[in-house]
């Protein structure tokens, strides 16, 4: 179990998050939604480490490894979707096992050619999530991890994800109430700070 306790966080005098209690349990996906500012991606960046309470504790995290897709896809554009995925592989992965899993996705062998800065959008989606869930991490973040694909190619990569993040602690960060219910994630609220 990971748990939040009173969590707090500041920005300088803005409070984003404010005394939040939450339970994610082991192996559960939970949805995490709110209007923009709630705090929602903070919340994602304190589990992942690259962000500490104000205030409050955080438990249940240590030892765990952790994996993340972001809003940004965060790739390096000069390398191939092969050669950005592999970045968090051991080199002893062979490259078919790469391809495989990028072929899962829908890439196929001409844009896995390409360096990614070629791709379009909605392929460099999904390697930017590939490159998450690739790895064998027990925590995963996945904030807004669908935006700008098309109806088609969500449902699909929903699937992969779904397969991908089984029996993984998963916090999904999203806008989209019928993603959430897709997933039959548990969903938790955010608000605004000192709002109802």
């Amino acid at each position: 179990m990971i748990a939040l306790r009173g969590v707090t966080k500041r920005f300088g005098d803005e409070v984003v998050l404010d005394g939040i209690d939450l339970d994610l349990a082991p192996g559960a996906l939970t949805a995490v939604m709110g209007p923009n500012g709630s705090g929602k991606t903070t919340l994602g960046r304190l589990l992942l480490g690259l962000e500490r309470p104000d205030g409050g504790t955080i438990v249940g995290l240590e030892g765990r490894r952790r994996a993340a897709v972001f809003q940004e896809d965060r790739l390096c554009e000069q390398l191939t979707a092969v050669g950005n995925v592999r970045l968090v592989l051991d080199r002893t992965t062979p490259a078919s096992d790469v391809v495989d899993e990028l072929h899962q996705v829908g890439l196929d062998d001409e844009s896995l050619a390409k360096p990614v800065r070629e791709l379009s959008g909605g392929q460099r989606r999904r390697v930017a999530i590939v490159r998450a869930l690739i790895v064998r991490a027990d925590v995963v973040v996945l904030d807004e991890p669908f935006t700008g694909l098309d109806v088609e190619a969500k449902v699909a990569l929903m699937s992969h994800v779904r397969e991908r993040c089984a029996g993984r602690t998963t916090l999904l960060i999203t806008h989209d109430r019928a993603e959430a219910e897709w997933f039959g994630a548990r969903v938790v609220e955010l608000t605004h700070p000192g709002k109802d």
